[in-house]
């Protein structure tokens, strides 16, 4: 075997890719950040800042055989990947794995480890003084917050205004209805099928009392605010079109072997791709292992046959703290409607925090 394998972005799929693959070929992993982020413990993080080390770990533990190169990736063509500082690394094959960006705090937005930590202690301590929260945003990461904000401070205040008006829409009803009681038990407010007028004027995760008003005419006060809505593919770096044109949405086109559309030795994975399904470190994780599989065939010299379906009915494990949650999850006779003890058995105790000390080694905390 022999050959140089490329992965932009160190995040759920680029890191699987290029630790599986660094016995295999040489690996290079381009990530702007020193660690990986386990984006799933973000939201704890805030809320438990003693945690937050548990959501960090350095690349440097990542490859014993590779290389990790700290730097942007600011063009991709099908022979290599020119970097920030001017640097060109050259590639038999890439995989871009860049992902999505996302509002604070569920995506940190410092690309230091320290730095993260402190703009989690920071907001903390803003939220710590703040009675009343408002979040607005009532998908997977408005509601986890939520979660994690009620179990550190039961008696806050916590309200969620979407204008969508059904929680979860493409799960099962039995999740819907458990999520709605859990959420009551909480004493978290819903508002949905209502937008605000205007954001606060404050910045999110800034405490500072203010009031806005829904389109309807009620009005909201609040001491600090949280936006849960807005994912975006961080795919910037392929807007000069050399290797592929970017869809409406900025995602890139894949085949079924998760290739990039006309590059048989260019492949992409996780929210970076145009598949039809929702943005999850789960999926992300499953298109590694097709990836890896047809990489390992072509450095053997073998036609690559893998191929990568999504699953007929979403998945989802939702934690609202380390007790609470929704889950559904795939079985033969369909999606089966699980409860919060196995969504906390399985995600929300340590927030996947075990599986990546296994594959990083243990964190600095």
């Amino acid at each position: 075997m022999s050959g140089t394998v490329v992965v932009v972005g160190g995040g759920y799929g680029g890191a699987a890719v290029a630790k599986a693959l660094e016995t295999q070929a040489e690996v290079v992993l381009i990530d702007p950040r020193d660690s990986f982020v386990n984006a799933a413990g973000s939201l704890r993080a805030l809320a438990q800042p003693s945690w937050a080390a548990n959501i960090f770990f350095p690349f440097n533990t990542l490859l014993t055989a590779g290389t990790v190169i700290r730097d942007r990736a600011i063009s991709v063509d099908p022979g290599g990947v020119t970097l920030s500082s001017g640097r060109r690394v050259p590639a038999d094959y890439l995989v871009l794995a860049t992902g999505s960006s996302y509002a604070y705090p569920a995506k940190p937005r410092s690309e230091g480890t320290e730095d993260g930590l402190a703009d989690l202690r920071r907001t903390h301590k803003e939220l710590a003084d703040a009675e009343r929260v408002l979040i607005v945003g009532a998908g997977p990461v408005g509601l986890e917050l939520a979660g994690e904000i009620k179990d550190v401070w039961p008696n806050k205040s916590v309200t969620i205004v979407d204008p969508a008006e059904t929680l979860l829409p493409t799960f099962e009803p039995g999740l819907r209805e458990d999520l709605h009681r859990q959420l009551d038990d909480l004493d978290i407010e819903l508002r949905l099928g209502t937008s605000l007028t205007a954001l606060p004027a404050t910045e999110a995760g800034r405490a500072g009392p203010f009031v806005v008003t829904t389109t309807e005419g009620v009005e909201l006060a609040a001491d600090i605010w949280f936006q849960a809505f807005g994912a975006r593919p961080n795919s910037g770096y392929l807007g000069d079109g050399r290797l592929t044109t970017l869809s409406a949405r900025g995602e890139v086109s894949v085949t079924d072997a998760l290739n990039v559309t006309g590059h048989d030795r260019v492949y992409a994975v996780g929210d970076l791709t145009d598949i039809a399904e929702d943005k999850l470190a789960a999926y992300a994780l499953r298109h590694a292992e097709v990836v890896v599989e047809n990489i390992t065939a072509q450095l053997r010299g073998e036609r690559p046959t893998a191929t990568y379906q999504p699953l007929s009915h979403p998945i989802i494990l939702l934690p609202l703290g380390p007790r609470g949650g929704v889950g559904q999850m795939p079985t033969p006779e369909g999606p089966a409607v699980v409860p919060a003890a196995t969504v906390a058995d399985y995600k929300g105790v340590d927030l996947f925090t075990g599986r990546f000390t296994e594959q990083f080694g243990p964190t600095a905390a």
